[in-house]
């Protein structure tokens, strides 16, 4: 069936009207990459038993062998996919499949057929299946979603420093409060995804190949004197995994919720981001740049609608939905293991997946905004009360009393004051002429504290 159709009659907008836009994940979260990874990791183990000196039964392979068996895993193929699927009909056994598969792979290979007894030697499925899906994530974080959310982080850094000396009104609980500028609300958001990332990248994955409840009483079985939990721990690390000493039949999968509670933190912050980028579009102080064939309404010819924030906001919903379950669910097990994770886990690229679908329509919508400065600079002009702040606080300098009082009631619900009016109360004032003539000089437009620097300096 063509692409195209396959689209057409997915079930799962991610798998199709989507697909385009998620399939950078399909390497890592497809039955696929599940069943690729598991024959790698199968692999991994063959080898790390032949490399150990201690376990003679077991024929030493060359290095010829050795990269042999890369190669069968690196281009481990859809095809051969299929090949394993098809013994899984069978054997209704899912990694069962992928350890037959192989058997049958390498029985003609001369250097490495005598080692095909110990394919999944001692293992549990567990073993071969956390270690897999902790490289699929791993994968995905590292080659996908990190990289997309710098894209994002990029973006938003270049806005900064350009609108970092762009005076803008601020609104607290929706009302005209102390200015700012907008560089500078744009850096906050850059600092908080900054530390989200960072603290992405740097939390470990955790894996396990310590037989059916965690003890190698297998591995022991066979071989009481080597010192199995130093060739598993040597195992998982030579993976790029964290190896845990203390588990039962499964991998605890609190290293996969931590990176799920991390995401889910960043998806929150970009939906703050897209709410508050909407609301500025929706009074003007963004303009939407406008795409030749593009349509924004079937009866309105003159709408622009912030679409790609609005479809990133409800993505990023679903994602955390997803990814909350995910990690609420998988560190709990009943006693030393149920199958309940089992289904879950194959959720992780949906997910991810729906993540990834709002970062693309968020850099997208990004990509189109333009400040109009006409209007920002309109709407200061409008708030001259909210100089009452800095006036205030320097008549309380200067010792004058009910500073706060006079000023809220010059101010407070008078639906705006003018900036006469604001100068004749300040002329008024019996403060140092030095101290009038500073507050006099002062606007709505310069009264920005230290915003643009905050904004230029967002990556220092």
């Amino acid at each position: 069936m063509p692409e195209e159709s396959l689209a057409l009659t997915a079930i799962s907008p991610l798998d199709g009207r989507y697909h385009s836009k998620t399939k950078l994940l399909a390497p890592f979260f497809s039955e696929y990459a599940l069943i690729k990874h598991r024959v790698i990791v199968e692999i991994e183990w063959l080898k790390s038993l032949s490399l150990a000196n201690e376990l003679q039964e077991i024929q030493k392979l060359s290095k010829e062998s050795i990269a042999e068996l890369d190669a069968l895993g690196a281009n481990f193929s859809v095809d051969d996919a299929a090949a394993v699927k098809a013994i899984e009909r069978t054997t209704n056994h899912d990694v069962k499949a992928v350890e037959y598969w192989l058997r049958e792979a390498l029985k003609t290979k001369n250097g490495i057929a005598p080692t095909t007894p110990f394919i999944h030697f001692a293992c549990t499925s567990e073993d071969i299946n956390n270690l897999s899906y902790a490289l699929m994530l791993k994968g995905a974080r590292d080659k996908v979603i990190l990289p997309k959310l710098s894209s994002i982080i990029s973006t938003l850094s270049n806005l900064s420093i350009k609108y970092a000396g762009a005076p803008m009104l601020s609104r607290t609980h929706g009302q005209p409060a102390s200015p700012t500028t907008l560089g500078k609300e744009i850096a906050n958001v850059v600092f908080r995804l900054n530390r989200q990332k960072d603290s992405l990248a740097q939390l470990s994955l955790q894996g396990k190949m310590n037989g059916a409840v965690g003890n190698f009483n297998a591995h022991l079985s066979a071989y009481p004197d080597y010192d199995w939990e130093s060739h598993s721990n040597n195992l998982i690390q030579n993976l790029g995994l964290e190896a845990i000493p203390y588990t039962t039949q499964i991998e605890p999968h609190d290293g996969i919720a931590e990176i799920f509670d991390c995401l889910m933190r960043i998806n929150t912050i970009l939906i703050d981001l897209n709410r508050d980028l909407w609301a500025y579009i929706s009074i003007g102080y963004f303009k939407q740049k406008t795409i030749d064939g593009e349509v924004g309404s079937s009866t309105m010819p003159h709408k622009v609608n912030p679409i790609d924030f609005e479809n990133a906001e409800g993505n990023l919903g679903l994602a955390n939905s997803v990814l909350g379950h995910l990690s609420r669910k998988l560190p709990v097990s009943r006693w030393q293991r149920d199958l309940t994770d089992s289904t879950v886990l194959r959720n992780m690229g949906v997910g991810l997946g729906y993540g990834l679908l709002a970062y693309e329509s968020c850099i997208k919508g990004l990509s189109k905004l333009d400040i109009n400065l006409d209007k920002l600079e309109a709407d200061l002009e409008q708030c001259w009360d909210v100089l009452a702040e800095p006036v205030q606080t320097v008549m309380k300098k200067y010792g004058i009393e009910n500073a706060y009082e006079e000023l809220k009631k010059l101010t407070r619900g008078q639906g705006g004051i003018t900036k006469e009016d604001l100068h004749v109360f300040i002329r008024n004032l019996d403060i140092p002429k030095n101290a009038k003539k500073a507050l006099l000089e002062l606007t709505p437009h310069s009264y920005t504290g230290i915003a643009q620097k905050l904004a230029q300096n967002i990556n220092k």
